[in-house]
Parts: structure tokens; C-alpha cells; sequence
């Protein structure tokens, strides 16, 4: 739970990822040509005793939000689902190749999951067989984001491919990992404005694969609906924090080469990046029962504002020689916010786009909730690695998380118009 994410509301700014945009409806149903068509059975207050019916007047329906109708574009140089805001609403999957797949069976099944994810984010329905869950939406910043794990390459022949980068992480002392709910040969980002959008995108995923792949393990995620606050705002995690204040923004001069990966090693992996996924249970239990001022000294942040416990606005400067009148420094020296600081890593940073998850209570009635931690870096073993094992050597948080599954995957670039994600590397 290191102090970077992405703001709670999606950044305007369309430039990011090649683009985000609401031109007009492709060819062929789409969902955004039945937006209008949403507000036709509004709800209508009647005089009498406010009893509610349902107005059957098309001509007259007027879209409550232009939420929906936000697209993401699918083909551009690095792939959805990295650089956008949070997202409502996401399901990570992992998949593992089923025996005799190979390289071509995979290659075939990047190439239907990149066409289906083409059609859903543009707000378009399945090209056959269409569930209609979504019907009644637009795209709803839909973004659909495929990996490959570091089994994937054994089972496709293609060893000589597979990244340094990839190699596996170490263990972690605050690791209480479950092995079935980690790593696998494919893994799928999908997020959305909409949970039933996400939702028909999971779905159709899971049917495109047909007898290629089967699922390893399933998470499902939340954060803050976008609009949900007056004001664009950083996200709070479940432990009531905010959380993301320092993520390192595209506006920076090395965020490209912290982030992504440079045209060569491998040439494949150009302008890909490597995402590590994480389940972090929170023991809430065990955190609400501290003080408030207890919980600000274990971030180091004022939890009503984000602002540093030295002073200031959330986006001031932590000041971390700075003492109170006893002369102890005012933000701990395990505080979570000072262990996880760039410049308190050899510059180590790391792109943070969780989300929350709650999967009810356990039988002894501890809840089942915490943190879908995903972090995307160039390259882990200088982005998450020196991070977590700082944070090993005495964050104070840990007392109060637990990890308890872990993956790394290679996101290669994103597919040019024509092409599938990965094409580069199976067709290479």
C-alpha cells in the first residue's frame, strides 16, 4: 500500500493513452445508440400520494449523465487500463493455458479476446452470441488490459522470449501467499464506470476463451464512482486514508522511463510495462481500533485532508527533519508515507492503480477486505522490489495487512490498428 495512486476521478486530459473520447457510434449495434433511449422509462413522481410509474415518451428522455458515453480507445501505443483514472467497478483474471494450447492456440486467442475488447470499449456488442447485460449502456470508460505471466512462455516454446524482468519476485517476510490464487499464464484487467458494463466485458472474456484457457483465479474490485464528490479527489482506501497523493504523474519529465518499457529488451515488450498484483487483506478489525491520531502516525498523513503530518495542503512537501517540541521527528521514521518516498528508495517509483475489495466475513467474523493492489513500473526489480523490501524492514503499517496472493505480468504495448495484443510477440 505504497503512498502513490492515481486520483479517485478520471483525469480530463484525452491525450492520455492515445486518447479517450465520445465520437460519434461505430457501425453496428452499439450500445451508445440506446443511451438515448435509457431515460424513455425514467421515473415520473406522480402528484398523488408520490407514487412512481414509469413515462413511456422517447421524443422527451433526456440522458441523467454523460457518464456512460466515455470510450476509451483500444489500439494506440500503450494498452487501456494503465494510465486512465479509477475506475467503478474491475475484475482481474488470471488464466492458464489448457494442455496441447500451444503457441499458436494462444496466438488465436489473443486474437478474439483484442477483438472483443475493440468492440466492447467502442460500446458495441459482441460480434455473436451477445448477453445483453450491457444493453442499456454506453461504453462507459471500458478498458479491457491482457498479460502474460512467466509460465506462459514454457507452455508456448517461447523461453527465449521471456524477460529478465519477468523473473520471479522474492519472498517477503509480511508474505502469507496462496499459490492457487496467484501468478498464472494470462492475466486480464477489466474496469469501467459501470459495474454491468465491467460485468458483460467479464463475461464475454471468459466465453471468448472457449477450451484454449480456464481460469485460475477471479478478484473483483471497487473504488468511489466517479462524480461521487464535489470535487475531484484523491482516492480513500478502506481504511478511510487517502491514498495516492505522491503517484508519479505522465507530466513528468522520466515518467516514460519509469513506467514503460524503452524499444528493446525485448524488442516485443516495447512500450509494454509490468504490472504486479497483490491481495492485500486489511485487518480492519484491528485498525479501527486505533486512536485517529494513532492512525495518522502510522501513514504520516492527517487522514481528514491527506495533508503530511508536518504541514500544509495534501500536496505540500513533507518536511522529514522536521521535530515537535520534545524533539522527536513529527512523521515517525516507520511512518508508511516516509518509507515509501521515491527519494527514500534510490528513486525507485511505481504507478499505483488499485482497487478496493470486500468478499464478506470470515467464519470467525473478521471481513474479508482489503486492498487489489496493482502497480505498473518499466521494471520491478527497480520499481516494486526495493519499495516492498524497505517496507519489510519496519513500516508500520504492516501490522495491519497482510498479503495474501501475488502475480507479476509482462502488459506488452498496445496493438496497432489490425493487430492483437502480443501479436509482436507470438508472430515474431
Amino acid at each position: 500500500m505504497a503512498d502513490h495512486s492515481p486520483p479517485q476521478t478520471r483525469t480530463p486530459d484525452k491525450a492520455v493513452n492515445d486518447g479517450v473520447s465520445e465520437s460519434a457510434p461505430k457501425d453496428g449495434l452499439s450500445r451508445r445508440r440506446l443511451l438515448g433511449t435509457a431515460g424513455a422509462t425514467g421515473l415520473v413522481l406522480g402528484a398523488a400520494g408520490g407514487a412512481v410509474g414509469y413515462a413511456a415518451r422517447p421524443a422527451e428522455a433526456t440522458p441523467l449523465t454523460s457518464l456512460g458515453a466515455e470510450e476509451v480507445m483500444f489500439h494506440g501505443k500503450h494498452q487501456p487500463g494503465i494510465l486512465q483514472g479509477l475506475q467503478a467497478r474491475g475484475h482481474l483474471v488470471a488464466f492458464d493455458l489448457a494442455a496441447g494450447t500451444g503457441r499458436k492456440g494462444a496466438a488465436a486467442l489473443l486474437r478474439r479476446w483484442s477483438q472483443t475488447a475493440r468492440r466492447l470499449m467502442a460500446g458495441e456488442a459482441m460480434a455473436s452470441d451477445d448477453t445483453d447485460v450491457a444493453r442499456d449502456a454506453g461504453p462507459s470508460a471500458l478498458t479491457i488490459t491482457f498479460g502474460f505471466g512467466h509460465s506462459f512462455f514454457a507452455r508456448t516454446g517461447l523461453e527465449k522470449q521471456r524477460p529478465v524482468a519477468l523473473d520471479p519476485l522474492p519472498a517477503f517476510s509480511s508474505d502469507r501467499l496462496d499459490k492457487a490464487r496467484s501468478n498464472g499464464d494470462l492475466w486480464v484487467q477489466i474496469g469501467a464506470d459501470d459495474a454491468l458494463v465491467a460485468f458483460h466485458a467479464l463475461r464475454a472474456i471468459q466465453k471468448d476463451t472457449g477450451g484454449a484457457a480456464k481460469v485460475r483465479w477471479q478478484m473483483n474490485g471497487f473504488n468511489r464512482s466517479p462524480g461521487a464528490t464535489a470535487h475531484p479527489m484523491t482516492a480513500r482506501n478502506l481504511m478511510g486514508q487517502i491514498d495516492g497523493t505522491r503517484n508519479p504523474k505522465p507530466t513528468e519529465s522520466d515518467f516514460d522511463r519509469r513506467i514503460f518499457v524503452s524499444s528493446g529488451d525485448p524488442a516485443w515488450m516495447a512500450n509494454g510495462s509490468y504490472a504486479v498484483v497483490r491481495r492485500i487483506r486489511m485487518l480492519l478489525d484491528d485498525w479501527e481500533q486505533l486512536t485517529v491520531k494513532a492512525q495518522e502516525q502510522v501513514i504520516g498523513r492527517r487522514k481528514a485532508d491527506g495533508a503530511p503530518l508536518t504541514g500544509g495542503s495534501e500536496t505540500t512537501a513533507m518536511d522529514l527533519e522536521k521535530t515537535d517540541t520534545k524533539g522527536d521527528l513529527v512523521v515517525p521514521l516507520n511512518a508508511h508515507a516516509r518509507i515509501t518516498r521515491p527519494d527514500q528508495n534510490g528513486g525507485a517509483a511505481i504507478l499505483r492503480r488499485p482497487w478496493s475489495f470486500h468478499d464478506g466475513i470470515d467464519p470467525d467474523g473478521v471481513p474479508d477486505a482489503g486492498l487489489l493492489f496493482v502497480c505498473w513500473q518499466a521494471d520491478p526489480l527497480r520499481g516494486f522490489v526495493p519499495v516492498q523490501r524497505k517496507l519489510d524492514r519496519g513500516d508500520a503499517l504492516s501490522r495491519y495487512i497482510r498479503h495474501e496472493s501475488s502475480g507479476l505480468f509482462a502488459v506488452p504495448g498496445g496493438a496497432a490498428e489490425g493487430e492483437y495484443v502480443g501479436q509482436g510477440l507470438l508472430e515474431g
